[in-house]
Parts: C-alpha cells; sequence; structure tokens
C-alpha cells in the first residue's frame, strides 16, 4: 500500500487488480516450465484463514488506490469461483451498486473436467467506475462470426472468449497464473485512453504493464514476489529493445 499512495492524486485512468483467488493452495511455478525452455521458478502463497480475511484484505487495498484513481477512472478486479460472489458485494459496498459497470466472463477454454459439475472454463471480471456517469469506455471490436457478417468486425459482448497460454505459447514466462496478452490488451484499450496510466497493485508476471506499453499507455504498479518484479523487469526491458 505504501507504493499506491505515493502516486500523484487523481493519476490513474484504470486500475486492474488480479490478486490471489482465495485457492486455499500455494500457487507454483509448473513442473513442465524447466523443460518448456523457461527457468522461473516462482509461487505466491493464496491460503487464508477464512474468507472474511481475504476480503478484507482485498477491501483495504482497493480503497487504497481510490485517491489515485481519476474522476473518470475504471476498477477492475480479476477472479473467479472460489470468492468471486462475495468480492461483488465488496465493490458495491465500497463504489456504490451504481457504479457498476460490467460482469466480464473470460472464456478461456484450457483445463481439466469433472464427473460431479460442469466443468470450469471461465474467470469472472467486475468493472466498477469511479464515478458512474463519467467513466472511460471505447467499445472493442472482434470478427463477426454469423454468416450475415462475415469478414466484418462488430462490438465485443461482455462474454471475453480468449484462449489461456498454454505450456508452449511464446509469452509465457513459467509464473504461476500468468494472464494472457491479448485479454490485458482488450481490457486496457477498452477502459483508458491512449496516453493513459495503468495501475496493477500485484503485477505478477508483468502482463499489465507490458499490454499498456503495447497499446501506448503507461503501465505502473507493484509486487511483493522479487521474483515477479525480475521477470517484470524482464519483458519490459525487452519491449523496450524491440
Amino acid at each position: 500500500m505504501a507504493f499506491v499512495s505515493g502516486l500523484p492524486p487523481a493519476s490513474v485512468d484504470l486500475l486492474y487488480a488480479d490478486p490471489p483467488f482465495f485457492t486455499g493452495a500455494v500457487q507454483r511455478t509448473s513442473a513442465g516450465a524447466s523443460r518448456a525452455g523457461r527457468k522461473i521458478d516462482a509461487s505466491y502463497d493464496d491460503r487464508w484463514p477464512d474468507v472474511g480475511t481475504y476480503i478484507g484484505w482485498l477491501e483495504e487495498r482497493l480503497v487504497a488506490t481510490l485517491p489515485a484513481m481519476k474522476p473518470t477512472g475504471v476498477l477492475l478486479v480479476h477472479c473467479d469461483w472460489h470468492a468471486s460472489h462475495h468480492i461483488r458485494v465488496m465493490l458495491d459496498g465500497v463504489l456504490g451498486a451504481g457504479a457498476f459497470i460490467n460482469h466480464l466472463v473470460w472464456s478461456y477454454g484450457l483445463g481439466g473436467s469433472s464427473p460431479r459439475r460442469f466443468a470450469r472454463k471461465h474467470d469472472d471480471i467486475f468493472a466498477y467506475a469511479v464515478q458512474a456517469d463519467r467513466y472511460y469506455f471505447e467499445a472493442p471490436l472482434v470478427p463477426a462470426t454469423s454468416a450475415r457478417l462475415k469478414g466484418r468486425m462488430k462490438k465485443a459482448t461482455d462474454v471475453l472468449d480468449i484462449p489461456s497460454l498454454n505450456n508452449m505459447a511464446a509469452e509465457r514466462t513459467g509464473y504461476p497464473t500468468q494472464k494472457p496478452l491479448e485479454l490485458l490488451e482488450m481490457l486496457i484499450a477498452a477502459f483508458s485512453p491512449v496516453g493513459g496510466v495503468v495501475l496493477d497493485p500485484c503485477f505478477g508476471s508483468g502482463t499489465t504493464l507490458v499490454a499498456a506499453h503495447r497499446t501506448g499507455r503507461v503501465g505502473v504498479g507493484c509486487d511483493t514476489s522479487e521474483e515477479a518484479v525480475a521477470v517484470c523487469r524482464s519483458r519490459l526491458g525487452a519491449c523496450a529493445a524491440g
């Protein structure tokens, strides 16, 4: 929180937070990372005494960012089924139900299945405005799939059909729970202007900051993991060199 408290007031256009998901496990670099030529060995602890402790931890950190947000700013919180219902209620309490913009569903496709339930193949991303009537939004365009609109573009829906990163993806770093650049580039372009400031207070592998650079925004962020900081710096250095 010391990092965000040092940001200039009303300077951030978009906050994207991809915090631990309340999984009750330690998230680690997959065993196959070294076989794919990736050297990182990283982990983060996603174990909590109870959901109240977890939501209190997350709320405290989100509230600390609010003075840095512009009146036209947007907050995105990325989560999954473990605590999404608790997070939505917390965001309504912090920002007001009227500040709600979207419940985005990231349909990522990969993963296992179960004989006891429908396969879990999506994450949730909640979008809230700092001020309900002033937030920035530019609708992203995606290829149309209907025969009538074949070859044309249409506005994206609230279901984002973007594959997760497979083990051989060129952008994969080996950092656990890394999100794809395609997803972050779409979100950043939709909810922040070119030249705007994008904040990620738990940047992990650095995907948000890299996506901000690639879309013409300024990315700022922090993470408590030394491995995360090293990976992020390496990726940003490669962006600057390329």
